[in-house]
């Protein structure tokens, strides 16, 4: 049985994460999914605060809360848990953020979120407007810049991967009045359901980025591989 070692950037379990990768990958795999944070006591998270807006990311904890932790924090932790996966023999490696670490690119050949989406969006539409959800309003000009830089007119919109189902109904019809060509749910923790509810509202096609990774996986996974 292929295995598939995952590392959120927080702490695990993650559940809901594990039920988007089934959903698209089934389950004839194993999946070992560790958390850049475990080890770490809820108290000693709350200290890992953002030094800025660029330092700033979300990651959703096992007891489904929301919580803004340093960048430069889960980048320094984590390296270990992302080489002990590595090491734990892992078929394929998958590190489940859509934000960039270059220090850990440099140092480990695993596959990255941030890669897929970029491309995966570039092979849909090339340039034109792109509609982006974000869970934090620190994240919006870096995202903006990002996908600017890439090529589009990027229109970002805070939503929360917690959000309620009245707050996705209002996100889909404040980005609808945006018009654009295609949505990007720019974080992993946005699940199926999110995605379902903006979408029916915003009336746009759009991008999840779970299962757009999830899939890229199942591209090097072999029907041998996997029976």
């Amino acid at each position: 049985m292929v295995k598939l070692g995952a590392l959120v950037i927080g702490q695990s379990p993650r559940r809901e994460v594990e039920e988007e990768i089934r959903m698209v990958m089934g389950e004839r795999f194993e999946l070992d999914l560790r958390g850049a944070l475990d080890g770490l006591t809820k108290s000693e998270i709350d200290e890992l605060t953002p030094e800025s807006d660029q330092d700033t990311m979300f990651t959703r904890l096992p007891d489904g809360s929301g919580v803004k932790i340093s960048k430069k924090a889960v980048t320094r932790y984590g390296a270990n848990q992302l080489a002990a996966l590595i090491d734990s023999g892992a078929d394929h490696v998958m590190v489940l953020c859509t934000g960039e670490f270059p220090e850990w690119t440099e140092r480990f050949r695993v596959v990255y979120p941030s890669r897929i989406m970029k491309h995966f969006v570039n092979a849909l539409q090339d340039g034109g407007r792109l509609g982006v959800f974000v869970p934090l309003r620190e994240q919006s000009e870096k995202a903006k810049k990002q996908w600017t830089s890439a090529g589009y007119d990027a229109v970002v919109e805070p939503l929360s991967p917690n959000a309620s189902e009245d707050d996705c109904r209002q996100a889909g019809e404040k980005m609808a009045l945006h018009d654009p060509d295609l949505m990007v749910f720019d974080c992993i923790s946005y699940r199926s359901a999110t995605k379902r509810i903006v979408c029916s509202n915003a009336k746009k096609p759009a991008i999840l980025a779970i299962t757009a990774s999830a899939r890229c996986i199942m591209e090097m996974i072999s029907d041998k591989e996997s029976a």
